[in-house]
């Protein structure tokens, strides 16, 4: 136990470089994926193309090689990041691509009725989104979406791979310094309440969107 409370510092310092990553990429990457998932609305076909070659290559390659693209492979041709911003940029461009899925499903579930609706009520089409669609669309993908926010708590784990001081790495420092296994016990603990925390969240905001109904 002396020895657990002698590594917990490090490691909760660890944890809270997890949940920095963790809420930028949220904050980022939700509005982003809505931005998108009503972008492939537009009938233009050149940024439907566009669109799908995006969504397909972030959801087709792994997010490990993404992350190396950013902080390795960009600088090659003059675009350089540190390595958190680097992180936050591959997790967040992977993250929009299947929130935009999620989305762009959520809308597809609308009847046409309701866009007929707001045409007569005689709604603007930003009016129609905010009033009519979001809300509906909100409550139809919140499961998908907070599925897709529990895997960012594990997939951040990934930005050990750049140097990230992020919990993972704190584990495997302490782990291999103290030949010890007790570390990375303590951080799966640690990834566990993290993860508890986002699904009892989720239970309550799944509950007061229930009005929808």
């Amino acid at each position: 136990m002396s020895y657990v409370l002698e590594i917990l510092p490090a490691l909760l310092n660890g944890a809270l470089v997890t949940l920095q990553v963790f809420c930028i990429v949220i904050i980022l990457s939700i509005p982003l994926g809505i931005i998108l998932a009503f972008l492939m609305q537009i009938k233009f076909k050149p940024l439907n193309w566009l669109l799908t070659i995006y969504v397909w290559i972030m959801r087709g390659t792994p997010l490990l090689l993404q992350l190396i693209f950013f902080y390795y492979v960009l600088p090659s041709v003059g675009i350089v990041f540190d390595r958190l911003p680097a992180a936050v940029l591959a997790f967040t461009f992977n993250y929009a691509a299947y929130f935009a899925e999620i989305f762009r499903g959520g809308i597809g579930a609308i009847p046409k009725g309701q866009y007929e609706a707001a045409k007569v009520l005689k709604f603007s089409q930003l009016q129609t989104i905010r009033y009519i669609i979001l809300p509906q669309v909100v409550k139809i993908v919140l499961p998908s979406v907070f599925n897709e926010v529990i895997n960012l708590v594990k997939d951040s784990s990934l930005v050990y791979v750049l140097g990230v001081g992020d919990l993972l790495l704190e584990s495997r420092t302490a782990s291999n310094r103290d030949a010890s296994l007790a570390p990375m016990f303590v951080a799966g603990a640690i990834y566990l309440l993290l993860v508890g925390v986002v699904t009892l969240a989720s239970k309550r905001i799944e509950k007061k969107f229930n009005f929808y109904k």
